[in-house]
């Protein structure tokens, strides 16, 4: 059965309203399974058959988590690193993934503006995309234009109510 994997990496979801709020979302919506990697795997012990059986079944793979130091958070980086593995993922007989779309679904603490040639950041968000990029087109999956809520720690409740409705809408976009 094709469905929506969300798989989530945030290790402090009680201290998150973007992430949890998302995520607390997700649950309530049909066709989409909810995986927290911090809380089923506290250990860093990741069971990669579990994890590529959750992938295979889904048609739309979300990435939810926020940005730490330009990149994924550590337990995440791990996932990839063991459970994209070659000959499953990627390479001559590695075609699991391939046609699963792949959607990064991130909050930044940096205002929008801070991600200019200018700014804090000195690069606009779109440079620190192309690991991810690369990764969906290894796997031969399609990497969707990602769901982005810069500044998250001072959005108002409307802006949030907002980004959790283009999180909704583009989960609904998967083919069930």
């Amino acid at each position: 059965m094709s469905h929506t994997l969300v798989l989530a990496a945030h290790p402090q979801l009680a201290h998150s309203r973007i992430t949890r709020c998302l995520l607390d979302r997700a649950r309530t919506l049909p066709g989409v399974r909810v995986h927290d990697l911090y809380a089923s795997y506290p250990d860093y012990f990741i069971d990669v058959a579990r994890e590529q059986a959750a992938m295979a079944e889904a048609s739309l793979v979300v990435w939810l988590h926020p940005v730490h130091w330009y990149g994924m958070p550590a337990l995440m980086k791990l996932w990839l690193d063991e459970v994209l593995t070659e000959g499953w993922a990627y390479g001559p007989s590695g075609h699991a993934l391939r046609g699963k779309r792949l959607l990064l679904a991130t909050s930044t603490g940096g205002a929008q503006e801070s991600y200019h040639p200018q700014g804090q950041h000195r690069h606009g968000f779109d440079a620190f995309l192309p690991p991810y990029e690369q990764t969906a087109h290894l796997c031969g999956m399609q990497f969707m234009p990602p769901l982005v809520l810069h500044a998250a720690h001072q959005v108002n409740e409307a802006q949030l109510q907002a980004h959790e409705a283009q999180f909704v809408h583009q989960l609904s976009q998967a083919p069930r």
